[in-house]
Protein backbone atom coordinates (compact mmCIF):
# COMPACT_ATOMS: atom_id res chain seq x y z
CA UNK A 1 0.00 0.00 0.00
CA UNK A 2 1.16 3.56 -0.74
CA UNK A 3 1.02 4.77 2.83
CA UNK A 4 2.98 1.76 4.14
CA UNK A 5 5.76 2.53 1.65
CA UNK A 6 5.70 6.18 2.66
CA UNK A 7 6.23 5.30 6.32
CA UNK A 8 8.82 2.69 5.33
CA UNK A 9 10.84 5.32 3.47
CA UNK A 10 10.59 7.88 6.28
CA UNK A 11 11.71 5.30 8.82
CA UNK A 12 14.79 4.57 6.71
CA UNK A 13 16.01 8.14 7.24
CA UNK A 14 18.09 8.53 10.37
CA UNK A 15 17.64 11.99 11.87
CA UNK A 16 16.42 13.13 15.25
CA UNK A 17 14.72 16.06 13.49
CA UNK A 18 12.20 13.90 11.57
CA UNK A 19 8.72 13.34 13.00
CA UNK A 20 6.95 16.70 13.27
CA UNK A 21 5.25 18.87 10.66
CA UNK A 22 8.62 20.64 10.32
CA UNK A 23 12.21 19.99 11.36
CA UNK A 24 13.24 22.24 14.26
CA UNK A 25 16.86 23.48 14.22
CA UNK A 26 17.29 26.04 16.99
CA UNK A 27 14.54 28.62 16.49
CA UNK A 28 14.27 27.86 12.76
CA UNK A 29 11.81 25.37 11.25
CA UNK A 30 12.09 23.72 7.83
CA UNK A 31 9.20 21.99 6.08
CA UNK A 32 8.35 20.84 2.57
CA UNK A 33 5.28 19.36 0.90
CA UNK A 34 4.57 18.36 -2.67
CA UNK A 35 1.37 19.22 -4.56
CA UNK A 36 1.26 16.95 -7.60
CA UNK A 37 -1.16 16.72 -10.48
CA UNK A 38 -3.22 13.50 -10.45
CA UNK A 39 -2.10 12.77 -6.89
CA UNK A 40 -3.40 15.83 -5.02
CA UNK A 41 -5.46 17.54 -7.72
CA UNK A 42 -6.63 17.32 -11.31
CA UNK A 43 -6.11 20.23 -13.68
CA UNK A 44 -9.73 20.22 -14.84
CA UNK A 45 -10.93 20.76 -11.27
CA UNK A 46 -9.07 23.97 -10.44
CA UNK A 47 -7.88 27.22 -11.95
CA UNK A 48 -4.16 28.02 -11.93
CA UNK A 49 -4.80 30.53 -9.16
CA UNK A 50 -6.58 27.89 -7.05
CA UNK A 51 -3.81 25.32 -7.64
CA UNK A 52 -1.09 27.77 -6.63
CA UNK A 53 -2.98 29.04 -3.59
CA UNK A 54 -3.71 25.58 -2.21
CA UNK A 55 -0.12 24.45 -2.86
CA UNK A 56 1.15 27.39 -0.82
CA UNK A 57 -1.50 27.03 1.92
CA UNK A 58 -0.82 23.35 2.56
CA UNK A 59 2.86 24.20 2.99
CA UNK A 60 2.25 27.21 5.20
CA UNK A 61 -0.01 24.97 7.28
CA UNK A 62 3.01 23.03 8.58
CA UNK A 63 4.53 26.21 9.99
CA UNK A 64 1.25 27.51 11.42
CA UNK A 65 0.52 24.13 13.05
CA UNK A 66 3.84 24.34 14.90
CA UNK A 67 3.24 27.90 16.14
CA UNK A 68 5.84 29.29 13.75
CA UNK A 69 5.90 32.42 11.60
CA UNK A 70 6.67 31.67 7.94
CA UNK A 71 9.64 33.71 6.70
CA UNK A 72 10.77 32.39 3.30
CA UNK A 73 9.67 29.92 0.63
CA UNK A 74 11.52 28.00 -2.07
CA UNK A 75 9.26 26.84 -4.90
CA UNK A 76 9.93 24.15 -7.51
CA UNK A 77 7.47 23.91 -10.41
CA UNK A 78 7.38 21.33 -13.20
CA UNK A 79 5.82 22.99 -16.24
CA UNK A 80 3.89 20.94 -18.83
CA UNK A 81 4.49 21.96 -22.47
CA UNK A 82 0.86 23.01 -22.99
CA UNK A 83 0.96 25.65 -20.22
CA UNK A 84 0.68 29.17 -21.65
CA UNK A 85 2.50 32.29 -20.46
CA UNK A 86 -0.83 33.57 -19.19
CA UNK A 87 -1.31 30.44 -17.07
CA UNK A 88 2.22 30.72 -15.69
CA UNK A 89 1.52 34.36 -14.81
CA UNK A 90 -1.67 33.35 -12.99
CA UNK A 91 0.17 30.60 -11.12
CA UNK A 92 3.09 32.76 -9.96
CA UNK A 93 0.84 35.69 -9.03
CA UNK A 94 -1.29 33.48 -6.79
CA UNK A 95 1.78 31.84 -5.21
CA UNK A 96 3.24 35.21 -4.32
CA UNK A 97 -0.02 36.76 -3.09
CA UNK A 98 -0.74 33.80 -0.81
CA UNK A 99 2.79 33.80 0.60
CA UNK A 100 2.66 37.56 1.31
CA UNK A 101 -0.70 37.16 3.06
CA UNK A 102 1.10 35.08 5.70
CA UNK A 103 4.23 37.23 5.90
CA UNK A 104 6.30 34.91 3.72
CA UNK A 105 8.63 35.80 0.83
CA UNK A 106 9.41 33.52 -2.12
CA UNK A 107 13.19 33.73 -2.46
CA UNK A 108 13.95 31.08 -5.10
CA UNK A 109 13.44 27.52 -6.21
CA UNK A 110 13.63 25.68 -9.53
CA UNK A 111 11.66 25.02 -12.71
CA UNK A 112 11.74 21.95 -14.93
CA UNK A 113 9.81 20.69 -17.93
CA UNK A 114 7.42 17.79 -17.35
CA UNK A 115 4.29 16.17 -18.70
CA UNK A 116 2.33 17.27 -15.60
CA UNK A 117 2.05 20.27 -13.30
CA UNK A 118 3.81 19.54 -10.02
CA UNK A 119 4.74 21.95 -7.23
CA UNK A 120 7.11 21.34 -4.33
CA UNK A 121 7.53 24.08 -1.73
CA UNK A 122 9.96 24.47 1.15
CA UNK A 123 8.98 26.83 3.98
CA UNK A 124 11.52 28.34 6.37
CA UNK A 125 9.90 29.71 9.52
CA UNK A 126 10.75 30.93 13.02
CA UNK A 127 9.38 30.03 16.45
CA UNK A 128 10.55 30.51 20.02
CA UNK A 129 7.98 27.96 21.27
CA UNK A 130 7.28 25.39 18.54
CA UNK A 131 4.29 23.08 19.06
CA UNK A 132 5.45 19.47 18.66
CA UNK A 133 3.68 16.14 18.24
CA UNK A 134 5.39 14.62 21.27
CA UNK A 135 4.53 15.44 24.89
CA UNK A 136 1.21 13.72 25.62
CA UNK A 137 0.49 12.33 29.05
CA UNK A 138 -2.02 9.70 30.09
CA UNK A 139 -5.40 11.33 30.73
CA UNK A 140 -4.82 14.22 28.30
CA UNK A 141 -7.67 15.21 25.99
CA UNK A 142 -7.50 15.13 22.18
CA UNK A 143 -9.49 17.65 20.15
CA UNK A 144 -9.76 18.93 16.59
CA UNK A 145 -10.61 22.34 15.21
CA UNK A 146 -13.17 23.16 12.54
CA UNK A 147 -15.91 21.02 11.05
CA UNK A 148 -14.29 18.03 9.37
CA UNK A 149 -15.64 16.07 6.42
CA UNK A 150 -16.13 18.71 3.73
CA UNK A 151 -12.86 17.96 1.95
CA UNK A 152 -13.66 14.25 1.50
CA UNK A 153 -17.27 14.99 0.56
CA UNK A 154 -16.28 17.51 -2.11
CA UNK A 155 -13.46 15.33 -3.45
CA UNK A 156 -16.03 12.58 -4.03
CA UNK A 157 -18.26 15.10 -5.82
CA UNK A 158 -15.38 16.11 -8.09
CA UNK A 159 -14.77 12.47 -8.95
CA UNK A 160 -18.42 12.21 -9.99
CA UNK A 161 -17.96 15.16 -12.33
CA UNK A 162 -19.93 17.57 -10.15
CA UNK A 163 -19.00 21.15 -9.31
CA UNK A 164 -18.19 22.31 -5.79
CA UNK A 165 -18.27 25.76 -4.20
CA UNK A 166 -15.27 28.04 -4.72
CA UNK A 167 -14.81 28.34 -0.95
CA UNK A 168 -14.85 24.57 -0.38
CA UNK A 169 -12.23 23.38 2.10
CA UNK A 170 -10.87 21.15 -0.68
CA UNK A 171 -9.91 24.33 -2.56
CA UNK A 172 -9.43 26.71 0.35
CA UNK A 173 -8.08 25.25 3.63
CA UNK A 174 -8.50 27.41 6.74
CA UNK A 175 -5.28 27.90 8.71
CA UNK A 176 -5.90 28.47 12.43
CA UNK A 177 -3.21 31.11 12.96
CA UNK A 178 -4.87 33.02 15.82
CA UNK A 179 -6.06 29.93 17.67
CA UNK A 180 -2.63 28.25 17.66
CA UNK A 181 -0.84 31.43 18.73
CA UNK A 182 -3.21 32.15 21.62
CA UNK A 183 -3.62 28.52 22.70
CA UNK A 184 0.06 27.53 22.54
CA UNK A 185 0.71 27.98 26.25
CA UNK A 186 -2.06 25.52 27.12
CA UNK A 187 -1.29 22.79 24.55
CA UNK A 188 1.00 19.82 25.01
CA UNK A 189 0.93 18.66 21.38
CA UNK A 190 -0.38 19.66 17.98
CA UNK A 191 -0.26 18.93 14.25
CA UNK A 192 -2.27 19.76 11.18
CA UNK A 193 -4.78 17.23 9.85
CA UNK A 194 -3.49 16.44 6.37
CA UNK A 195 -4.02 12.66 6.16
CA UNK A 196 -7.34 12.55 7.99
CA UNK A 197 -8.25 12.60 11.69
CA UNK A 198 -7.96 8.81 12.02
CA UNK A 199 -4.47 8.58 10.50
CA UNK A 200 -3.08 11.71 12.10
CA UNK A 201 -4.37 10.75 15.55
CA UNK A 202 -2.59 7.42 15.13
CA UNK A 203 0.64 9.23 14.20
CA UNK A 204 0.49 11.37 17.32
CA UNK A 205 -0.31 8.38 19.53
CA UNK A 206 2.50 6.33 17.95
CA UNK A 207 5.02 9.08 18.68
CA UNK A 208 3.92 9.21 22.32
CA UNK A 209 3.46 5.42 22.73
CA UNK A 210 -0.09 5.75 24.00
CA UNK A 211 -3.54 4.73 22.86
CA UNK A 212 -6.91 6.38 23.42
CA UNK A 213 -10.37 6.04 24.89
CA UNK A 214 -13.08 7.40 22.63
CA UNK A 215 -15.28 10.18 24.04
CA UNK A 216 -17.15 10.75 20.79
CA UNK A 217 -18.09 8.46 17.92
CA UNK A 218 -16.21 9.66 14.81
CA UNK A 219 -17.87 8.67 11.56
CA UNK A 220 -15.63 7.63 8.64
CA UNK A 221 -16.90 10.64 6.67
CA UNK A 222 -15.05 12.75 9.25
CA UNK A 223 -12.24 10.44 10.27
CA UNK A 224 -11.06 9.65 6.74
CA UNK A 225 -11.40 13.17 5.33
CA UNK A 226 -7.86 14.09 4.29
CA UNK A 227 -6.41 17.48 3.38
CA UNK A 228 -8.53 19.30 5.95
CA UNK A 229 -5.55 21.24 7.40
CA UNK A 230 -7.42 21.84 10.62
CA UNK A 231 -5.58 21.27 13.93
CA UNK A 232 -5.32 18.13 16.04
CA UNK A 233 -4.28 19.11 19.58
CA UNK A 234 -3.60 17.41 22.91
CA UNK A 235 -3.82 19.10 26.30
CA UNK A 236 -4.32 18.51 30.02
CA UNK A 237 -8.00 18.33 31.10
CA UNK A 238 -7.61 21.33 33.42
CA UNK A 239 -6.99 23.55 30.38
CA UNK A 240 -10.23 22.63 28.61
CA UNK A 241 -12.18 25.67 29.80
CA UNK A 242 -9.54 28.23 28.82
CA UNK A 243 -9.05 26.56 25.45
CA UNK A 244 -12.79 26.66 24.78
CA UNK A 245 -12.70 30.37 25.61
CA UNK A 246 -9.82 30.89 23.15
CA UNK A 247 -11.72 28.86 20.55
CA UNK A 248 -14.77 31.10 20.97
CA UNK A 249 -12.63 34.23 20.90
CA UNK A 250 -10.96 33.19 17.63
CA UNK A 251 -14.18 31.80 16.07
CA UNK A 252 -12.66 28.31 16.00
CA UNK A 253 -14.92 25.27 16.47
CA UNK A 254 -13.16 22.91 18.90
CA UNK A 255 -14.33 19.32 19.42
CA UNK A 256 -12.94 17.04 22.15
CA UNK A 257 -13.17 13.46 20.88
CA UNK A 258 -10.81 11.23 22.90
CA UNK A 259 -8.75 10.78 26.07
CA UNK A 260 -5.15 9.55 25.97
CA UNK A 261 -4.90 6.10 27.57
CA UNK A 262 -2.28 3.47 28.32
CA UNK A 263 -3.39 1.01 25.63
CA UNK A 264 -2.71 0.23 21.97
CA UNK A 265 -6.05 1.34 20.51
CA UNK A 266 -5.84 2.85 17.02
CA UNK A 267 -8.25 4.13 14.38
CA UNK A 268 -8.60 2.36 11.00
CA UNK A 269 -6.38 4.34 8.63
CA UNK A 270 -6.09 4.35 4.85
CA UNK A 271 -4.56 6.73 2.33
CA UNK A 272 -6.80 9.51 0.99
CA UNK A 273 -4.61 10.32 -2.03
CA UNK A 274 -5.59 9.25 -5.52
CA UNK A 275 -4.00 8.70 -8.91
CA UNK A 276 -5.12 8.05 -12.47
Amino acid sequence: MKQDKEYYLINKLSSAHIGDDAAVIGDTLYSMDAFFEDTHFKRQWMSMAQIARKAMLVNLSDAIAMNAQPQYALVTVSIPPQMTHEEIDELTKSLQETAVQYGCEIIGGDTIGSDKLHLSITIISKSATPLLRKGLEEGDLLAYTGNLGQSKRDLERLFRGERIEADSRFFEPVLRVDFVAKARGFLRTGMDISDGLYCDTNKMLDMNQYGFESLLEIDEAIGLSGEEYEMLVGFAPEHLEVLMDIANETNTPLTVFARVANNNTRYPCKSHHFSV
